[in-house]
């Protein structure tokens, strides 16, 4: 988990750039070929709709990872030691039965009910199931963080997932 994590990282952040750059490459050919050329680009439009929600469903994965995600902290942050440990390790369980039963079992179920259905984009004729893949995937790759949220949290830096990533924390440092 020490090696796999770090590559993840490492991909996710590069797909995140790339998928950044074609979004913004779409939005000024779109805003160029309105204004300049009186002829607005629907390929662009299309492109980006769907770039746009990759990019937002693979960002949620990374910020999990990366312990920045949104996570109502109330009580965690009233509570300290074993009760913020614990805490954590229950909103960790939380996420991950969602990302599992929501984003991974019926994101992939729509996914391969729209392929098998055959229903295609509207301009770039691509299957609708490449578009719907970003939930199952990004789903699976919250799914690992989860458990090297709770393989942390449990093992003996005891960190939480809104807690930074300090590998040398000492257990008393909650």
């Amino acid at each position: 988990m020490n090696r796999v994590i770090p590559f993840t990282d490492a991909a996710l952040r590069a797909v995140l750039i790339l998928v950044g750059i074609g979004m913004v490459a779409c939005v000024t050919w779109q805003v160029a070929s309105r204004y300049l050329f009186n002829a607005p680009s629907v390929i662009t439009d299309e492109i980006g709709r769907f770039l746009l929600m990759w990019f937002a469903l693979l960002s949620a994965a990374y910020v999990l990872g990366q312990r920045r995600h949104l996570a109502i902290s109330l009580f965690g942050d009233l509570a300290a030691g074993p009760t913020r440990r614990w805490l954590s390790v229950g909103m960790t369980v939380v996420i991950a039965a969602f990302v599992g039963a929501v984003m991974i079992y019926g994101g992939l179920r729509l996914t391969l009910q729209t392929l098998a259905s055959g229903q295609v984009t509207p301009t770039l004729r691509l299957p609708m199931g490449a578009v719907y893949a970003a939930a199952p995937i990004s789903g699976v790759l919250m799914l690992l963080y989860c458990i090297d949220i709770l393989r942390t949290a449990l093992g003996p830096d005891a960190l939480g997932p809104n807690d930074p990533i300090a590998p040398s924390a000492a257990p008393g440092d909650l």
